[in-house]
């Protein structure tokens, strides 16, 4: 891929034309910047245009299925913080699932927000049958709710939901809705009654939906991409498979083309009745955070939904090829063919990508988020939100190594095994004494560093306030700009505030721009803004 070639627009930047600078560097994107920014519920409005939430983006996009041009119509800075399902109800009002603050809103035809309520908890699945507005809870002995937009208190048509999602009204008249920890389908009547089983033993359902015919169709949340049909006369299942991990929703036009979107690597894909596809805005990555390389080259990105792996070739997918399915992954590190990786959830865990397996090796830990192979062979981890720095050794025993840091981010070991943190709320690079833990600063003043790696003798920092990389010499503590104008962290003018604290299963991702140094002496980067992984090559000197 040029360095040069206009890439088209991204959250990051409209235009598609910005480009990262550096006087050393040659600069090169591994994959395109994702243009969507995750997806999550999508269906058509009043327009014909096909709007999908986007939970991580915190946006509402909408996409016209013949072009795939996308357009922000709920920006990142508005009330909406985590949208993840929407309706159009009669009047051309959208309704909004906003999951994590537990808030249901409504948009006018007019662009003007108001709240339905704040009292639904974990709202996801959401539906209009006409005028009226209905919500499900994605919590384990959730709710399906009524709600009443113009006033008036909440009808709770049932509960026991086991994780409830997207939901649709079918041709008889009832509701229909997933339970996603019992691979279930059920229904209830909109007007009330008693709730009924429908479909045991479906894969990972997510979403329930009905074609233009009334078949009942489920997507699955695995890494297969299943659907589903069931002819509900007769009870008859068919199933393919489509290959997009981690489906998420579905919408079917006039002409009963599906189209559906996935939670773990965004996008818009039209899907054929027997499985074949064809992409309408292509699929992405949604951060990426943490980076890893392999001695083969291969490059592994944490993407919070998944492990993604790019090979830096034309055969790469824009979004990497979904490794596997690793909820929350944040963070990776690559040594002696295993895969180290923290997870949002409060864990670490090591990964063998050739057979597949994970092994746990830490849980309870507040925000883990880079974490270093020592020369021992411990695991080392920037435990962000208890401010210290952890070890993990063989046995999986963990003690503390330094404690009293703001925010640390990232952790690495130089060639002499001397190991260093970041901390992007002190805005410095640390090294952590053995033995006693003691800190000593190396660099500071520095603008919000976050992923660290060691080069020969200089370390290199991501700072994502400035956008730049910088190197710091390890012995003469000089440092100097390697490269600016750097995709990380939020688009330029936004002020998104972060959503307050969720359950596990609903939280979003905390920004971290990763950084990694591949055996030939090549810097990747994670350009978060834009969903990309950069490859810095030093060129030849002169």
């Amino acid at each position: 891929m040029s360095p040069r070639a206009p890439l088209g627009p991204s959250r990051y930047d409209p235009t598609g034309r910005r480009r990262p600078t550096s006087e050393r560097w040659d600069i090169r994107r591994l994959n395109p910047p994702n243009r969507l920014w995750g997806s999550n519920g999508v269906t058509f409005g009043p327009d014909g245009r096909l709007y999908a939430a986007q939970f991580i983006a915190g946006q509402i996009s909408a996409v016209d299925p013949a072009s795939g041009d996308v357009e922000v119509v709920v920006g990142l800075d508005g009330p909406v913080q985590a949208p993840d399902d929407l309706a159009f109800g009669a009047d051309g009002s959208m309704y909004i699932a906003d999951l994590t603050p537990n808030r249901v809103w409504r948009r006018d035809p007019g662009g003007e927000f108001s709240l339905v309520s704040d009292t639904v908890q974990v709202p996801n699945g959401i539906t209009c049958v006409g005028d009226r507005l209905f919500v499900n809870e994605m919590k384990t002995d959730g709710r399906l709710l009524e709600l009443f937009p113009d006033g008036g208190d909440p009808v709770v048509l049932t509960g026991g939901l086991a994780l409830g999602n997207a939901m649709q009204l079918g041709p008889d008249g009832c509701l229909y809705y997933p339970h996603m920890i019992s691979n279930e389908v059920w229904r209830i009547p909109a007007d009330g009654g008693s709730p009924e089983l429908v479909a045991a033993g479906v894969h990972d359902p997510v979403a329930v939906r009905f074609d233009k015919g009334g078949t009942l169709v489920v997507l699955s949340r695995g890494v297969a991409g299943i659907v589903t049909r069931i002819d509900l006369a007769t009870g008859v299942r068919t199933t393919v498979t489509s290959g997009v991990a981690g489906l998420d929703n579905a919408a079917f036009d006039a002409e009963n083309r599906m189209y559906v979107s996935s939670f773990a690597s965004g996008g818009v894909t039209e899907m054929h009745p027997d499985g074949r596809t064809r992409e309408i805005v292509p699929r992405g990555l949604d951060g990426p955070f943490g980076i890893a390389v392999d001695l083969g080259g291969t490059v592994y990105a944490a993407d919070h939904y998944r492990l993604a792996r790019l090979t830096g070739t034309g055969a790469d997918e824009p979004g990497g090829a979904t490794h596997a399915l690793l909820q929350f992954a944040h963070a990776v590190t690559a040594d002696d063919g295993l895969l180290h990786l923290t997870s949002q959830q409060g864990e670490v865990r090591t990964h063998d990508p050739h057979t597949d397996t994970t092994r746990v090796r830490a849980t309870g830990l507040s925000e883990p988020s880079g974490l270093a192979v020592a020369p021992d062979g411990a695991l080392v981890v920037a435990e962000t939100g208890a401010g210290r720095v952890v070890r993990i050794d063989a046995t999986d025993t963990l003690t503390v190594l330094a404690e009293g840091l703001d925010h640390p981010m990232d952790i690495a070991f130089d060639g002499r095994g001397r190991c260093y943190v970041s901390d992007d709320r002190l805005g410095a690079v640390l090294q952590i004494g053995p033995g006693d833990g003691e800190l000593t600063t190396l660099a500071e003043g520095l603008g919000a560093p976050q992923g660290l790696a060691v080069r020969g003798e200089d370390l290199f920092t991501v700072e994502v306030a400035h956008r730049r990389l910088r190197a710091i010499g390890l012995t003469t503590s000089d440092s100097r700009i390697e490269a600016e104008d750097l995709a990380v962290g939020l688009p330029p003018g936004s002020t998104r505030a972060h959503p307050e604290q969720a359950p596990a299963y609903t939280s979003p991702p905390h920004q971290f721009a990763g950084l990694a140094v591949s055996h030939d002496g090549t810097l990747l980067l994670s350009a978060n803004g834009e969903g990309t992984v950069l490859r810095l090559t030093e060129r030849p000197e002169r």
